[in-house]
């Protein structure tokens, strides 16, 4: 049994178990955890507020019943699309301040304990000669976000960088520098949620990418880590088995420990194709979290 806290991001339920009472019986009964992400992809923090309410409250009964936290509620694939907090126009700016105004509302309706994500993307005229611009509007929204979050009764806020270089944070320099320019001006803690696949992506990062310095970095101030099998070259968010993929899960459990890490959450993240069979999927991550949680020791 893994010492670890190891749980799952549920984008693999994502338009196949949307019902609160089968993704919560898949987590705990087949798959044997009591740990999630809640992924934005199930229930969008833009719905009518009545349905969403109404929808989370489902959500919180079914999870409370069978036993399952509700760790945070977290950016998905559909949100990730958008510039987000980084638009260049001033109206699709305000949406995607919006948008997480009513994410963090969402999250403490879930009874999550953080809400977070990728912050937003700048476009290709706005990067890089608006890039300073941006940023410091960026660390207001932040601010204003974790005041939302604190009124809420939310704990943190987690950020994940992503190996995007019209992004923020999108390396460990510019991690470290959002976090400097944070210290003492937010509501709640500013923590990052660290994917190996971003992490140890070589087009940006080089052949000889490892975690090491990401940890040495950022250290307790990584908050979740985002586990996925990836060939190093692409955000791939395979599972176990797939022979296109590298990832040693026994070498990251090594690597954490040697951080003093093995207290962090770590929550599988894996994503499929919509055409995959439900029964294919199924027996894909119940294979992927057995070998994760075998080699979380």
């Amino acid at each position: 049994m893994s010492d670890f806290r190891f749980g799952i991001n549920l984008g693999f339920a994502t338009k196949r178990w949307p019902e609160p009472e089968a993704w919560t019986a898949l987590v705990k009964e087949t798959l044997g955890l009591d740990l999630v992400q809640f992924t934005f992809d199930l229930l969008d923090p833009w719905w009518p507020e009545a349905d969403r309410r109404l929808l989370a409250h489902k959500t919180r009964r079914a999870a409370e019943a069978t036993g399952v936290t509700i760790h945070s509620a977290f950016v998905g694939l559909a949100s990730y699309t958008y510039n987000g907090l980084l638009h260049p126009e001033p109206a699709g700016h305000r949406a995607g301040l919006e948008w997480w105004r009513r994410a963090v509302d969402l999250a403490a309706e879930l009874g999550a304990g953080a809400v977070g994500g990728p912050l937003g993307g700048m476009s290709v005229h706005s990067a890089p000669k608006g890039r300073e611009r941006l940023y410091q509007r960026l660390l207001e929204d932040v601010r204003s976000i974790t005041e939302w979050a604190a009124a809420a009764g939310l704990q943190e806020l987690l950020i994940e960088p992503t190996p995007l270089t019209r992004e923020i944070p999108h390396q460990i320099a510019d991690s470290q520098q959002l976090l400097a320019d944070l210290d003492g001006t937010t509501a709640t803690p500013v923590r990052y949620v660290l994917d190996v696949g971003h992490a140890l992506y070589q087009p940006l990062y080089g052949a000889d990418a490892t975690l090491t310095p990401w940890l040495d970095a950022l250290g307790e101030q990584i908050g979740v880590f985002h586990l996925q099998n990836t060939d190093f070259q692409s955000d791939s968010h395979w599972g176990w088995p797939d022979a296109r993929g590298r990832f040693d899960v026994a070498a990251f459990t090594a690597t954490l420990r040697r951080a003093g890490l093995t207290t962090t959450p770590v929550f599988l993240e894996v994503f499929y194709p919509f055409e995959m069979t439900d029964a294919a999927l199924l027996d894909n991550i119940m294979q992927s979290v057995a070998h994760c949680r075998q080699l979380l020791r």
